[in-house]
């Protein structure tokens, strides 16, 4: 089977990431999709987060009806993965009380699949762009396939160039790549990425805030179930 990972903090989950969920699901025939909230993110400790089970029951509500689409608690403190309804998957090993890397929630993940599953990651290309600074980032190209939300303005070059240096494509090799937009699948010795084409959407946690706090309509940005959510536990006020 196919099985796809969507890691983030989900903080809310909005219609981009269900867009790029459905889209990759379509491609690649995925059979399930993992949405994993991050209990701590390692790239947004600066700022505060909505607590783990908010943005985990937005997840559940935003995934209702898509049999494909699995919350899970790969990355959920303990007391979280107990205490969550309808939890599915292994809380984090050391508890929730560090930050979640990826590398460590595949590697749980694929303990639970079949040697002949094909495991995918699903990212937009705003994250990709800052991967090779992420967490031992050159042995999670080797523990799985990369799905990619292409957008407008990047090119191959700039997929190729954002790679973690030791499975980067010298220079000579990536430069025929910028004038070719990001689309296609690129196959590298130790990394292989497929670029989804007209998937991007306008939505930032930032533009929902400010939405919640001008009390205008969530709809065009989170699911309906989300939306009520967010107002019935007064997210994104303070």
């Amino acid at each position: 089977m196919n099985i796809g990972l969507l890691g983030g903090t989900f903080d809310p989950i909005h219609h981009g990431h269900l867009a790029l969920a459905r889209a990759a699901k379509e491609r690649f025939d995925l059979g399930r999709i993992h949405f994993v909230p991050a209990n701590v993110p390692p790239h947004k400790q600066s700022r505060a987060v909505t607590l783990y089970f908010h943005r985990y029951a937005m997840v559940v509500l935003a995934t209702l009806g898509e049999k494909a689409f699995v919350p899970s608690v790969l990355e959920a403190p303990a007391e979280a993965a107990t205490a969550a309804p309808g939890a599915k998957g292994r809380a984090a090993k050391d508890g929730g009380s560090g930050a979640n890397y990826s590398i460590d929630t595949v590697k749980r993940l694929k303990e639970s699949l079949k040697k002949s599953d094909r495991l995918f990651f699903l990212i937009g290309m705003d994250a990709f762009s800052e991967i090779a600074h992420w967490h031992q980032a050159e042995a999670l190209f080797r523990e799985c396939e990369f799905i990619v939300a292409s957008r407008p303005g990047y090119s191959l070059a700039d997929v190729a160039n954002a790679l973690p240096e030791k499975i980067r494509p010298p220079e000579s090799v990536s430069q025929p790549f910028a004038k070719q937009p990001a689309t296609g699948d690129l196959v590298l010795n130790g990394a292989t990425i497929h670029l989804l084409e007209n998937v991007h959407q306008a939505v930032s946690a930032t533009a929902i805030r400010e939405a919640v706090v001008a009390k205008k309509p969530l709809r065009k940005f989170v699911d309906a179930g989300v939306e009520e959510y967010i107002k019935k536990e007064g997210l994104y006020l303070g």
